[in-house]
């Protein structure tokens, strides 16, 4: 899905929430500072998967602008998915599986694309509507796709296939 139509350049009204640990939060938090953005920067810290979906549920959108290494390339992105079942809006880098992930329920920018991505955020954040309807279509795509329910219907599908030929 492209991002045509849309505005450039965030609005001030806009926060970051970031959710997990690792080691490199103290650098991010450096970033923030230094930007002078960190009351707008929320450092949650890991939450437990119960309650991931609440705590979902309050975001506007999702981002996952996965960066593919040398060692490693995203083979699901299972937050994405997790957010189109709460009804969230995402965003994705085109690494690895996420773009066959999102499908046409989200937007797909390229890995690295920093514009892209600015430009993606910054048309969600303008146009209500368009969050409202991928927030629809992922939550559908999550449900017909991603559900235990749908992939054990696909996986008997398949062996069904496969014993038939």
């Amino acid at each position: 899905m492209g991002v045509v139509g849309c505005g450039f350049g965030l609005t001030d009204e806009w926060r970051l929430r970031i959710i997990g640990s690792g080691p490199d939060r103290g650098i991010f938090e450096h970033q923030a500072r230094a930007q002078k953005i960190q009351d707008r920067v929320e450092f949650v810290g890991q939450v437990g998967s119960t309650k991931m979906p609440a705590v979902m549920r309050g975001f506007d959108v999702l981002a996952g602008p996965s960066l593919t290494t040398p060692r490693w390339k995203e083979q699901f992105g299972r937050m994405l998915v997790e957010a189109m079942a709460c009804g969230v809006p995402v965003i994705g880098s085109d690494s690895g599986e996420i773009p066959q992930v999102i499908g046409t329920a989200g937007i797909v920018v390229r890995e690295g694309d920093v514009e892209a991505l600015r430009n993606a955020l910054s048309c969600l954040q303008s146009d209500p509507s368009l969050r409202s309807r991928l927030g629809r279509l992922g939550r559908d795509r999550a449900i017909t796709r991603f559900t235990q329910h749908a992939v054990a219907v696909r996986t008997a599908e398949a062996y069904q296939r496969v014993l038939l030929t």
